[in-house]
């Protein structure tokens, strides 16, 4: 059996605006973000290192002061 494909735009992604979770409390986002079907919720801190790999069905949260202050996906 192959692997599943793991590229932008070979697999459908959840149908969200990460930016719409701006100004949200991190917890709230984070079950939001579940149930509207993401299956990996990340949570990093404003300029933290991170690998540019994308992975369909996550979203990234840079929170500040346990609010988010950037969504994003992959």
């Amino acid at each position: 059996m192959a692997p599943e494909p793991n590229l932008p735009g070979e697999t459908p992604d959840v149908q969200d605006d990460p930016e719409a979770y701006v100004g949200l409390d991190q917890a709230a986002a984070e079950e939001l973000a579940r149930a509207r079907g993401w299956s990996t919720v990340r949570a990093v801190p404003p300029g933290a290192m991170l690998t540019m790999e994308y992975l369909v069905g996550r979203i990234n949260f840079e929170v500040k002061d346990g609010v988010v202050a950037r969504g994003w996906r992959g």
